[in-house]
């Protein structure tokens, strides 16, 4: 069936999925508010609206991958995203925010007769661009069934986590797993180079063994063992160190706000903070193996 969806944000992320739907057949009618965004999303197959309210007027489903929780609920109330659309229009964020903004622009937009379900993404930009992103839904089940076909032509997985809110506590949960376990790689190749051991020995042993994980098999942070890792591009970004922090900053807050003793995840929100802030503002998340180095430029071992 062709949904006519309106999608707002088509940067890094949002411009690949936006196209991966009109590549299933619906008709997108997308908006950002940089022009070669646009551009490069017309080129995919999306069609370019004048306007965020001017999509949004047209869609049975109202998609948005916006930076923060400000903007999602600035968007939807104060510049009157959610009064253009439809009466039962489902609203799908697929933005990373705080959990109680996922809950505010949930009730915002039942309070104005719509539907909305949150649906953070896991995968980044590749995962964006090769439709094998994993999404995490909070909501109810008749707003879930209803995004899953949509969900499943952007990714390969789509977990329905719980209530509004839900998705965005099952991704900075995720992210602080992943930001902890890149800091750990990084460490222990940091060490082998110390040790003399070669990266490509380190990398047989723990992929095979106990220290496995994604954040080395997948995204290792060191060049050559995975060849399609961002170490093998001078670590552009994959997932940037910046937002990476950004996901941190929110499980910190949740962490404090939650009473929970979580040394280790306090800790790398702290280091990732500070990596975004400087050699790691245009790199990628694994470059924080540079900064455990104490230099700029990566090491072959």
């Amino acid at each position: 069936m062709t949904t006519v969806i309106a999608f707002i944000g088509l940067g890094h992320m949002g411009g690949p999925m936006a196209a991966s739907l009109a590549a299933a057949g619906h008709r997108v009618l997308g908006h950002d508010l940089v022009p070669a965004s646009v551009a490069r999303a017309r080129e995919a197959g999306v069609e370019a609206a004048e306007s965020a309210l001017a999509a949004a007027a047209e869609a049975d489903v109202v998609i948005t991958m916006l930076p923060a929780g400000r903007h999602v609920l600035a968007l939807y109330r104060d510049e009157g995203l959610l009064a253009a659309a439809k009466p039962g229009t489902l609203f799908v964020d697929c933005s990373t925010i705080d959990v109680a903004d996922a809950r505010a622009a949930h009730e915002a937009a039942t309070a104005a007769g719509h539907r909305a379900l949150d649906a953070p993404v896991s995968g980044g930009v590749m995962g964006a661009e090769a439709a094998t992103l994993t999404f995490m839904a909070g909501g109810g089940e008749a707003e879930f069934a209803r995004a899953e076909p949509l969900l499943s032509a952007m990714g390969k997985k789509a977990v329905h986590c719980g209530g509004a809110g839900a998705g965005q506590a099952a991704k900075i949960c995720n992210n602080m797993i992943l930001g902890i376990s890149m800091i750990a790689v990084s460490e222990a190749f940091v060490l082998g180079e110390s040790l003399g051991l070669s990266h490509q020995a380190l990398y047989d042993v723990a992929s095979a063994a106990s220290g496995q994980c994604w954040a080395l098999t997948t995204n290792c942070p060191v060049p050559g063992p995975v060849p399609a890792s961002p170490a093998n591009r001078a670590y552009r970004p994959g997932f940037a160190a910046p937002l990476m922090a950004k996901d941190l900053g929110l499980a910190a807050n949740a962490l404090r706000a939650g009473g929970i003793d979580a040394g280790l995840g306090l800790r790398a929100a702290v280091m990732y903070a500070a990596f975004a802030e400087g050699a790691g503002a245009d790199q990628d998340f694994s470059g924080i193996v540079n900064a455990l180095r104490g230099a700029a430029a990566p090491q072959n071992g």
